[in-house]
């Protein structure tokens, strides 16, 4: 399989409207679905892509800071 079929098969199953989608109709459910997918592949190759959003990346001891037990 293509990478061009891959992507069809892709925007084919995501343009299968949900029923919140419907309910408000869509004059082009795979144009529509195809900028949903093409906007989602960029914010998975550039995490940075998505305004307002950042993920980090710590472990659970860089979170808080440790507490010693009294003795």
């Amino acid at each position: 399989m293509t990478d061009e079929q891959s992507d069809q098969d892709r925007v084919e199953s995501r343009a299968h409207l949900l029923p919140e989608e419907a309910a408000v109709g869509s004059d082009d459910p795979e144009a529509q679905a195809e900028a949903i997918l093409t906007e989602s592949d960029i914010r998975a190759a550039d995490q940075n892509a998505a305004p307002d959003t950042v993920l980090e990346r710590r472990t659970s001891d860089q979170t808080v800071a440790a507490v010693e037990p009294p003795d």
